[in-house]
Order: C-alpha cells, then structure tokens, then sequence
C-alpha cells in the first residue's frame, strides 16, 4: 500500500518544514496545494521534496478536496501546515504501511498546542480526526470552515489513539481574530442554505458551548488556557449565529 500526504498551504513559511518532515517518514509522495504564498513557503516544500501545485483558494472542502484529486497512491493522508505526526504515530503508520493497510480510513487523536502548553482536556481534546483513508472511498464534506473527511457507507473504519500535533494558536489574540473570521464563513455558508434561528439561539449556543467545554469536558483542569478556549469557543458560537441573524437584517 502507498500513501500520498496532501496538504494545503498558503504564507506557511514558519510551519510547515516541522509537518513536511514529519509526514517524509512514511508518505511515498507529498503533494502541496500552494493558493498564493508570498513568503518562501514553496521554496521550502520543494526543497523538502514535495510537489507543489499553485491553485487560488476555492474555499476549504473545495480546496482540499482539489488537492486529494492529484494524490497518485492508495491511500491519502491530510494534514494541516500547522500540524505534524508525533512519533508514535509514524512508528505505527510505518508499521502498518509493512503489514498492509487493512481499513478504509483511519481516526487520529489531534493534541493541541495553545499558547505554549499542551491542552488534554475539553473541546481540543482527543480531538478525534479522520485523516487517512483510501483514496477512492472518501471525500471532504462538511461546511465551511468546518471540513471533515466524508467516506462511503460501507467503508471500514479504525480508530488509533495515537496523535497529530497541531499548533493551534500562539497568542490569544490570534485565537480571537480567527474566531471572527471563521464565524463570518460559518455564518454565510449557513445563509446560502437558508438555514434561520431563534433570537435566542446565539446565547443558549454560547451558553452550551462553555459549559460543555469547561465544565462537562473537564476543560479546567487546563488551568488558564482551558478557561480562555472554553470562552473563545462560546465567543465563536455566539458570533456565527449572531452574524446570521444580521445576514437575514
């Protein structure tokens, strides 16, 4: 079996040697889907070995899934720039490439890096991720922002506790303005399907969100960076359904 690692990229300079380097170790080839960069993000990929393919962004599910259309092997494996296979997680992939790759598709663990710290609890994680799976039996589905690989009825599906890191955010202030700009896409991909709410929906969405996260989902025991992500989550939440709402003004 062989396996294509996909990735999509754009002014990714800072992060993504740490995942290309990570993914080298068990994919038989890297494909990078490059929407622009000005940095030297492509420099970097090509350097590392990787294909790189220069498409303007068509938006998150459209722009991976272009990106999964041009992997030559059996199975994909996406990943984020930001993100990277811990090394448990290629011992096993390594392994399993040896014995043949038995599932259609594969769960991860994604763990969190907020800030500086390692996040084990609430809404990061375990974070589950499906993010291999044979090539011809899964797409990128979802809605925008908010994409998640989609297989067919009848494929096998593994779960492996084992982890992706993914540096999410390195300030709170960068968590903040991503929360507002993924709320606005999340808001008018809602609004091209006519999706409506209640006047209450923001609140008892923002009030849920912090309540699931912090308090059901154990997010204080992450100390301080638990208690900023549970209220960025219940800000993001609020802002979605409040953006709607605004669209329909």
């Amino acid at each position: 079996m062989t396996i294509s690692a996909v990735i999509i990229a754009f002014n990714e300079a800072d992060k993504i040697a740490r995942c290309l380097q990570s993914v080298k170790v068990v994919a038989d080839e890297i494909v990078v889907v490059d929407s622009g960069s000005t940095d030297n993000t492509v420099d970097i990929c090509e350097a590392l070995g990787a294909r790189v393919i220069h498409q303007p962004f068509l938006g998150y599910i459209e722009q991976k899934n272009f990106a999964a259309s041009l992997a030559n092997a059996d199975y994909i494996l996406s990943l984020d720039a930001d993100e990277a296979l811990s090394e448990p997680l290629q011992q096993w992939l390594l392994q399993a490439k040896q014995k043949g790759l038995s599932k259609d598709a594969y769960i991860f663990h994604r763990l969190n890096n907020y800030c500086g710290q390692w996040i084990k609890h609430g809404d990061y994680y375990p974070d589950k991720k499906l993010r291999l799976w044979r090539k011809e039996l899964g797409h990128w589905g979802g809605e925008n922002p908010h994409d998640k690989v989609i297989t067919v009825a009848n494929a096998t599906i593994e779960k492996v506790p084992l982890d992706i890191l993914h540096w999410s955010f390195a300030s709170r202030d960068e968590h903040r303005k991503q929360m507002i700009r993924f709320s606005d896409i999340a808001a008018q991909a809602m609004y091209k399907r006519g999706k409506r709410v209640s006047p209450l929906k923001p609140w008892l969405s923002a009030a849920w969100s912090f309540l699931n996260g912090f308090i059901f989902r154990a997010g204080f025991l992450d100390g301080t960076a638990g208690w900023s992500i549970a209220r960025m989550n219940a800000f993001y939440s609020y802002h979605k359904y409040a953006q709607l709402q605004a669209l329909y003004k």
